[in-house]
């Protein structure tokens, strides 16, 4: 689905509006009253013992959640930076009902292949665990992340392994929703790897989500910038994970390219999509027989 261009919406912008006569007496939204945690270790008991002190400063967390919203629903956000720099943030969605969660997770080439991966498993683990005490509802957890964080979230919502490392089903997921997520192997990890070819050759190995394509998945959402403007191939190769999944009979996969979005900006447009996104999944889950 091709959302119009910025030009676009900056045009409606400009018509004047004129609200209904009844608009005045529909009652405001009622502001969302939130709190927030920092510096939380996802990492516990005897792993965080054996950890060494990089992974003990690096693998944390913080939380956002609504402290008046019953059994709400939960996006656990990982940040970009080709898997070699950056810091974890809250995207633009916080106090919306929604429960976002940062993490931090380790770089290369501090630590070594997989650790990225593996603590990215682990910090989602750690919300599945832990979101009820809170007051969110653990069927309600969605992964995400842009770039290279979105990277994390596919291949730990896609390949089971992962999760399975911390007793924990990839389908416990409520959603992934990978924001300008590279879905081919990621061209650090292909370096990592000994990868010596273009980093515009695609390569589909096990470190690559559309390797795990099946129809039995979570519900994923792909969302990306305008081809136009995005990383070269970003686009194509999420439309080409869209069209696989669809094939493969996955019900529930939708795929948004943002027009007038770059890579950078994208992730504003994603924080308007994805509370959007949640709420409907989340009415799904809730209606959802059990097991399902």
């Amino acid at each position: 689905m091709r959302l119009p261009s910025l030009l676009a919406v900056c045009l409606l912008g400009c018509i004047p509006f004129v609200p209904p006569a009844s608009a005045e007496e529909k009652p405001k939204p009622r502001p969302v009253v939130s709190a927030t945690e920092t510096n939380l270790p996802y990492y516990e008991g005897e792993a965080l013992a054996k950890a060494d002190a990089y992974q003990k400063e690096t693998c944390k967390l913080d939380i956002a959640y609504p402290t008046d919203v019953p059994g709400f629903a939960t996006l656990i956000w990982f940040h970009g930076g080709g898997l070699t720099e950056g810091a974890r943030y809250f995207p633009d969605i916080k106090d919306r009902g929604i429960a976002v969660v940062a993490v931090s997770y380790r770089l290369s080439p501090q630590a070594p292949l997989p650790s990225f991966l593996d603590d990215a498993a682990a910090s989602t683990a750690w919300v599945l665990r832990h979101i009820e005490k809170y007051g969110g509802d653990p069927r309600k957890v969605f992964v995400s992340g842009h770039s290279a964080g979105g990277y994390l979230a596919a291949m730990i919502g896609m390949d089971p392994r992962w999760l399975a490392k911390n007793g924990i089903s990839n389908r416990q997921l409520a959603g992934i929703l990978p924001v300008s997520a590279q879905v081919t192997t990621h061209f650090h990890v292909k370096k990592l790897r000994g990868d010596t070819g273009e980093s515009l050759r695609p390569v589909i190995d096990e470190y690559a989500p559309l390797y795990y394509a099946a129809k039995d998945l979570p519900p994923i959402c792909l969302i990306t910038g305008d081809r136009r403007v995005e990383f070269k191939s970003r686009v194509e190769e999420n439309d080409l994970l869209a069209a696989t999944l669809r094939n493969l009979g996955h019900p529930r996969v939708e795929f948004y390219e943002m027009g007038g979005l770059d890579h950078g900006s994208v992730v504003r447009g994603a924080a308007i999509l994805l509370p959007k996104l949640i709420e409907r999944l989340s009415k799904q889950t809730a209606a959802a027989p059990a097991g399902t």
